[in-house]
């Protein structure tokens, strides 16, 4: 194996300088603690032999933050900005710039966590209340989500929701002017559960037979605008439910899909101020009538109370995140697109329902502007009611017309030899409709008089009965920060209110919460990347496909693997992808039979959620007293399931924080038996030059950019989790949802099943990890790993006197994270591992992950980038909670007068006339001195988590609803 580069130094000479945290002679001392002469020899005793490289990754030499821009500078000018008018479920838009900066380029949003600490995420759950209140109001429907991950998944998921709950189990109907790419996405999930989608035109009426629910697109993506009532009360007379999937922008002015009858309503956010990214991250939304809020997928924020009664938010019917449910799970859905719904939500405060409303209609004008002035050449507009899109008809020309608006600097939407669509959205100009108008041969008609053959004035082809009457988003919170000023203080109120990144060490076990550095972010704003159409020709998109091409090649070194795709755009979504794989896989050989994931009980719990999706039957093998995979078990598994062994989904290291010594002896076994072995990446952290899957014997991986690769987690969302393969199973990576599939959503020409709506999923953040592995270079990436090592057994061996390490390596050591066992703690004093998460607030420090994936303890991961001095901080906080349950031990204070029990404490509960706890003011709010110097207050005490959910409400509430109601 190869030595270890040399550890950073003093002064900060490259990137992997200022990117790990422990300088040269920290990382000693911290080595000396161990009791260790050298990183190498640490590494050499924590990482098994077997598994070890024998050389340095293959990549190109570390590149300075400087010659970084400039290559990615030079990328971004291989691509070709132009007026976007192809549309299909993705528009431009104009994002403000106080939401820009002070949101999706600010720290302190964008390196937040995802708020399961609600006491400490205030402020992003206030956001993400607005994004469910705008949603409910704008879709007429009782509650919404915090965001899903893209429009084509989110009809999936509504696809999934109504089997769930239909009266019947009849198939699925798609009315035929449903995004194309949607229709690929559900047909794919439908192929892999087993059930039927017809795809019907429903302006027809619905087809016979039993209908368990109807999919239907408002407006088309045709951009026809139809009155879905009638067909929707014919399916619920049929027993059947139904699901909208509609445009938000277009709501303002036409008839909400709740007002219609329909039970569930999905779509997109994207236009609401977040940039089209090549086709993501953007925030799809899911709302749902009264009696289906229980099975929403996602994430949903709640309103509740703290200990004094005061309001406070959190995250509700936390039971049905899907990586606590496993194989129960309804849904593989376990991240969001918070980043992207808090940019969405603020648009809606900025602009508020009149500010919206115009920018609908004045999209709506530019749209009639341009089909009056096609009039009377041979480009005939088919709909004569649309908001946004026409859809023209040039038979036999339409390749013509596009290739000339391109030449011009306009991309419209390539249908078929004789349609075309074209779009408009609030950055279309004037100027813009008389250019295209010219490319058909038209004239310039802009104005408001009489044109069309029916006498109707041309600002206006919304039916009249399509009107809506109804009003929405009237809470104050959408009129109360209409200019740049106030709404500059109030983003920066709530982010006051969190705890990210920016202030302090997140030491979330399993979810690497390092550096997410600022050269690294910079580029995914540059309108040369961001401003790209997914959907746009080839030509105009060389930047992006270079780079996307070369990180793909770069995470396959990485890995050991041969293929890697980046279209899955959450670690979710990866597993899911990685699983569709091995049953394409099998399937193509005629192992049709071979249906049963093996699972161990310490695996990523959305692994046997993504397994269920994938079609396949989960057997859980048990785990050893040492937290290792029981060899018995899997033994005994793999021979009661031979002849039906599809996979076994592993997590190395462990979730237990572990690396197991006999992982190649584990994947020759399920592969001696037929099986394909799938090793979840979402601990790769602890391998990258190190070892590799590919190598020790994987078959497949997913991969979290939002954690090793420094694509930050932005309280919830983006994720990205590319699943990279062997070259058997390359051939059944997921294809592009813009072109057809076969008919059964199985693998054709362009490739397997695909899980995203667009080709390469959240491609708007992919320059953030290309930049991190340029940056890093091989000795770099390595080097990180090793401290990232190095920081985990250091916290673990100052704590566990006071906190007994659970799980350790045969060497005594822990991988890239340990697991504080607080249950004999619990036992002795009840004092329990909440109380340590709600008091370590008072300290200033963000929750390790409670209980996961053993109840009753704390999962720690340090990652490379925090330096000695913060892991100090955090080993002197946890040490100085070790001392106050001992206080409850002894009787100092009874548990529920203790300061863990009361924890936290507000600044408004210290300064109170009224003083009645069992220990003073200042052991509450400042229990070491260090404290006073840097000392943050959270805005709530603690979250009665029970009394949100028997009250669910989940939209900006007035101010009785805190009210006591039981």
């Amino acid at each position: 194996m190869t030595a270890l580069p040399h550890q950073v130094s003093g002064p900060a000479s490259t990137f992997a300088d200022r990117h790990i945290g422990p300088r040269s002679s920290e990382a000693d001392r911290m080595l000396e603690v161990l009791g260790y002469p050298s990183l190498d020899k640490l590494v050499d005793l924590a990482v098994p032999a077997s598994i070890r490289l024998d050389r340095s990754l293959n990549l190109p030499g570390a590149l300075s933050e400087t010659q970084v821009l400039a290559e990615l500078r030079r990328m971004a000018d291989r691509n070709r900005t132009a007026v976007q008018m192809i549309g299909q479920g993705y528009f431009d838009t104009f994002t403000p710039p106080v939401i820009r900066r002070n949101v999706l380029e600010s720290p302190a949003w964008y390196t937040a966590y995802t708020p399961y600490q609600p006491e400490i995420s205030q402020g992003r759950l206030e956001a993400l209340l607005n994004f469910q209140t705008m949603v409910q109001d704008l879709t007429a429907l009782d509650i919404a989500n915090a965001s899903l991950l893209d429009e084509a998944s989110a009809v999936a998921e509504a696809v999934l929701l109504m089997r769930r709950s239909g009266k019947n189990k009849g198939r699925t109907v798609i009315d035929a002017d449903t995004l194309p790419q949607t229709v690929a996405v559900v047909r794919g999930r439908a192929e892999a559960l087993g059930f039927e989608v017809e795809i019907a035109d429903l302006s027809a009426g619905l087809p016979d037979g039993d209908i368990n629910g109807v999919v239907l697109q408002q407006p088309g993506a045709s951009g026809a605008l139809r009155d879905h009532a009638e067909v929707i009360t014919a399916a619920k007379e049929r027993g059947a439910l139904v699901t909208v999937a509609a445009d938000l922008l277009s709501l303002t002015l036409i008839t909400a899909p709740g007002e219609q009858g329909a039970d569930i309503a999905v779509g997109s956010a994207q236009r609401f101020g977040v940039p089209l990214f090549f086709g993501g991250p953007h925030a799809a939304y899911m709302a749902v009538r009264k009696g289906l809020e229980r099975m929403l997928p996602g994430r949903l924020v709640g309103v509740s109370k703290d200990a004094d009664g005061a309001p406070g938010y959190r995250l509700a019917l936390q039971t049905r995140e899907q990586h606590i449910r496993r194989e129960k799970a309804t849904s593989n859905i376990c991240t969001a697109q918070a980043l992207l719904a808090i940019v969405a939500s603020m648009y809606a405060v900025y602009h508020g329902s009149e500010g919206l409303k115009e920018i609908a209609r004045t999209t709506h004008a530019r749209a009639v502007e341009l089909a009056t002035a096609l009039e009377g050449t041979d480009a005939a507009v088919v709909h004569e009611a649309f908001f946004d899109t026409l859809l023209v008809r040039v038979p036999g020309r339409a390749a013509e017309y596009a290739d000339k608006a391109e030449a011009a600097g306009y991309n419209l939407r390539r249908i078929d030899a004789d349609q075309l669509g074209i779009s408009c959205d609030e950055t279309t100009t004037p100027e813009h409709v008389a250019a295209v108008a010219a490319v058909f041969g038209g004239s310039d008609s802009t104005s408001e008089t009489s044109g069309s053959e029916t006498g109707r004035s041309t600002g206006e082809r919304i039916p009249e009965d399509l009107h809506r009457t109804s009003e929405f988003m009237t809470h104050p919170v959408f009129s109360m920060y209409r200019s740049e000023t106030a709404m500059l203080r109030y983003l920066r109120r709530l982010s006051d209110k969190d705890l990210a990144l920016d202030r302090t060490m997140i030491p979330l076990g399993s979810c690497t919460m390092k550096l997410n550095a600022t050269v690294e972010m910079e580029p995914i704003s540059w309108p040369e990347f961001a401003s790209i159409h997914p959907y746009a020709p080839e030509a105009q998109t060389e930047g992006w496909r270079e780079l996307i091409t070369d990180l793909e090649e770069r995470l396959a070194e990485i890995t050991g693997y041969d293929r890697v795709s980046l279209q899955p755009n959450a670690g979710s979504q990866g597993e899911l992808a990685g699983l569709l794989a091995i049953r394409g896989y099998h399937r193509s050989r005629g192992d049709e039979n071979r249906t049963i994931c093996l699972i161990p009980s310490s695996a990523h719990g959305t692994n046997a959620a993504s397994a269920v999706l994938a079609g396949m039957k989960v057997v859980v093998v048990g785990t050893a007293d040492n937290g290792n995979i029981d060899h018995d078990d899997l033994l005994a598994k793999i021979e009661q399931h031979a002849e039906n062994l599809s996979a076994i989904m592993i997590t190395y290291p462990s979730t237990h924080g572990v690396f197991e010594e006999d992982v190649r002896w584990v994947c020759e076994k399920v592969h001696d038996a037929g099986g394909q072995v799938y090793i979840d990446g979402a601990n790769l952290n602890a391998l990258v030059g190190l070892a590799q899957p590919g190598e020790f014997g994987g078959d497949v991986s997913h991969l979290n950019l939002h954690k090793t690769f420094c694509i930050p987690h932005g309280g919830g969302g983006p994720g990205v989790g590319p699943v990279a393969v062997a070259a058997h199973l390359s051939p059944f990576l997921p294809g592009d949802a813009n072109r057809d599939i076969a008919d059964d959503g199985g693998p054709d020409a362009e490739g397997g099943t695909p899980v995203s709506g667009s080709m390469y999923g959240s491609a708007g953040v992919l320059p953030i990890s290309w930049a991190y592995i340029a940056l890093m270079g091989a000795e770099g990436l390595t080097s990180a790993t090793a401290h990232a090592l190095l920081t985990a057994n250091y916290v673990a061996s100052r704590l566990t006197d006071h906190f007994p390490v659970l799980y350790t390596g045969v060497q005594g050591l822990v991988a890239h994270e340990c697991i504080l066992d607080l249950r004999p703690l619990t036992a002795a004093t009840g004092v329990t591992a909440e109380d340590v998460a709600k008091r370590l607030i008072d300290y200033g420090f963000h929750a390790p992950t409670l209980s996961f994936p053993v109840a009753g303890t704390l999962m720690v991961e340090p990652t490379e980038s925090e330096d000695l001095t913060e892991l100090d901080r955090f080993i002197d906080a946890m040490i100085a909670i070790k001392a106050e349950i001992d206080c409850v031990a002894s009787g100092e204070f009874p548990l529920e007068e203790s300061p863990l029990r009361q924890a936290p404490h507000t600044a408004q509960l210290l300064v109170s006339d009224e003083w009645t706890q069992a220990y003073s003011r200042e052991r509450a709010a400042y229990p070491l001195r260090s404290l006073r110097h840097d000392k943050y207050f959270p805005p709530v005490r603690r979250i009665d988590g029970a009394h949100g959910d028997r009250n669910l409400i989940c939209s900006c509430p007035p101010i009785e609803a805190f009210e006591d109601e039981e």
